[in-house]
């Protein structure tokens, strides 16, 4: 049977997205709702494989369940404050069904570990994105009256032998995760603490799995880390810190492994996310200019334009020096779309600093942008080293003003599109009619036509005649 999990994604302004997936039937139902960002979604199909394999059957309908799991994001304040919500609601919900079971999972839930068993009353288990395989255990713990907690994190779990259960899967797009937590330690992000040390997949089970996918009928998988351009495979147990230069020129690089995934088929679209802009190479653009099916888009986080503000974030480059991946970026890959992340209001931002990061976008041109207030998250060198000093008002209007500028520049992007020829990947109907059709195009903008005889999965070529500001319009010419 096909059922419904919510997915609520923090990347999308707290849109809820709801997806399905296929499931065994089982004797006990799970209810699974997933906050924050693809990684996250990542590891809620992995759960749902985990416990599937053990006799769950999911449901849409949370007052059937026999067990809930929130699977948490700690990136923003924002993300906590609705989980916490939610968990006011579950409550009311347990006093109903004692017998329900409780869980908080993800990034959240090892960050604040006992501190929910003990302050939430209703929640019996806490696991940290490390501790999946343990959930049927701890489960199990609960059933025999205890609470459950596993919140360790590992330098060596990778989930890389998990095939995981694709929720809401569109039969055409999915996630690959190629590597789990991170070494940057940016001052103001909690990921280190709540994913652990950057650790690295075998690239046999990534290739293997992709293969799986495309045999499936996939026609596109992302390439999933926190920093994918630090990827790199020396042989089990190998710490990348700890290689001798012999081991690393024998390693796999981020450039090799998406070379890899390509050769899967021609007919395979490959994307990534994300990348850190001192760790990208002119080997992982060459790469992608080699290949067709790679597609041209890089999503590049650059958090402000300031260099000063940059050296405080601990991002590890300068404004020179990110302007210097652009520029590669567009001598080896012309065309190729760019988006980026940005926070406004981060400790010690002065009105120059912002106008700095407002210049950069205005230099870049960025297709579209993911853009936040400064939310300070505990344990981080920001928190204990710099005082929070920006006003909110000043925060939410500098956020405003980079918000409009980057409405203007997407539209300018996306009108600079019309009266071409585009190659798109069909991935459904599109939300406002059936008889449209909508997929994207190489560098990730949406497209939507008339559905005629065309099928989700194929490859058209569509002519663009309007547009929105975010949108392209148009007619099938041909299938590409």
């Amino acid at each position: 049977m096909i059922q419904e999990n919510k997915v609520i994604d923090e990347s999308r302004q707290g849109e809820a997205v709801m997806v399905e997936s296929t499931m065994s039937q089982g004797t006990r139902k799970l209810y699974l709702e997933s906050y924050g960002c693809a990684m996250n979604f990542s590891d809620s199909e992995i759960i749902a494989s985990i416990l599937t394999k053990h006799g769950y059957e999911t449901t849409t309908d949370e007052s059937e369940a026999d067990v809930v799991f929130l699977n948490t994001c700690a990136i923003r304040e924002n993300a906590e404050l609705r989980v916490r919500q939610r968990l006011t609601e579950f409550k009311k919900r347990k006093q109903q069904k004692p017998d329900l079971i409780i869980g908080v999972l993800g990034c959240m839930a090892e960050r604040l570990k006992s501190k929910l068993l003990e302050e939430e009353k209703l929640i019996d288990i806490v696991a940290g994105p490390d501790s999946y395989r343990d959930l049927p255990k701890l489960i199990e713990s609960v059933d025999s009256g205890q609470k459950a907690v596993n919140v360790l994190l590992s330098r060596e779990e990778t989930y890389g032998d998990i095939s995981p259960v694709r929720l809401g899967s569109n039969g055409v797009t999915a996630f690959v995760s190629i590597t789990r937590g991170c070494d940057n330690m940016c001052s103001f992000c909690v990921v280190p603490f709540t994913r652990g040390r950057e650790r690295s997949r075998d690239p046999e089970s990534i290739v293997a799995e992709v293969r799986d996918l495309f045999e499936r009928g996939y026609r596109e998988i992302t390439l999933l880390g926190q920093n994918v351009d630090s990827y790199i495979w020396a042989g089990g147990g190998l710490k990348k810190e700890i290689l001798t230069e012999e081991q690393r020129q024998a390693s796999t690089s981020f450039a090799q492994l998406m070379e890899q995934v390509a050769l899967v088929s021609p007919e395979l679209r490959v994307r990534f996310s994300t990348s850190n802009p001192r760790d990208m190479t002119d080997e992982v653009l060459h790469v992608i200019a080699r290949y067709d099916n790679i597609c041209k888009y890089i999503h590049l986080p650059v958090q402000s334009g300031s260099t000063q503000v940059l050296h405080r974030m601990n991002r590890g480059y300068s404004r020179e020096m990110y302007m210097e991946r652009i520029e590669a970026i567009r001598r080896i890959l012309p065309g190729c779309s760019l988006s980026t992340d940005t926070i406004s209001g981060f400790c010690g931002e002065t009105e120059e600093d912002h106008q700095e990061t407002l210049s950069l976008m205005k230099w870049v041109g960025y297709q579209f942008s993911y853009m936040y207030k400064y939310s300070e998250r505990p344990r981080t060198q920001a928190e204990r080293e710099y005082k929070d000093d920006v006003d909110e008002s000043v925060k939410s209007r500098r956020l405003a003003e980079i918000v409009a500028l980057q409405q203007s520049l997407s539209k300018e992007k996306t009108f600079a599109m019309k009266g071409q020829v585009h190659r798109v990947l069909i991935e459904g109907p599109s939300k406002k009619s059936a008889e449209y059709l909508m997929g994207r195009t190489t560098g990730n903008i949406v497209m939507v036509f008339p559905a005629g005889n065309h099928k989700k999965g194929e490859y058209v070529d569509v002519y663009a005649s309007d547009c929105t500001a975010a949108t392209l319009i148009g007619e099938v010419v041909n299938k590409a």
